[in-house]
């Protein structure tokens, strides 16, 4: 696709860099204390080279709030509920929204 603008020049072509939402699904967690978990999306296509997982608060965001983590696997987003990387991290109870945005 190309797009000129007003002045007739070219603004967009297939060579120009893009990313668009892929997946955007709100995610909730709300196990028992202390048990981590994790939960798969299905996202075809994207992988860790050319798409990004981001977790975004959907209400009030308190100073106690933990994120939730993410990682891009092969056509799949996965959401953490501790940091994965943290041997001694505690499980959150949150709720938030998955962002997957592929770049193109």
């Amino acid at each position: 696709m190309r797009v000129w603008g007003a002045d007739g020049a070219l603004q967009l072509d297939e060579n120009s860099f893009t990313c668009r939402v892929v997946l955007s699904v709100v995610v909730a967690f709300s196990p028992p204390a202390g048990v981590k978990s994790y939960q798969d999306f299905s996202v075809p296509g994207c992988n860790a080279s050319n798409s990004v997982a981001v977790m975004v608060p959907v209400g009030p965001y308190v100073d106690d709030d933990l994120q939730l983590e993410t990682e891009m696997l092969t056509d799949v987003a996965r959401v953490y509920n501790y940091c994965r990387t943290y041997a001694s991290s505690n499980s959150v109870a949150n709720t938030m929204r998955l962002n997957v945005i592929r770049f193109m």
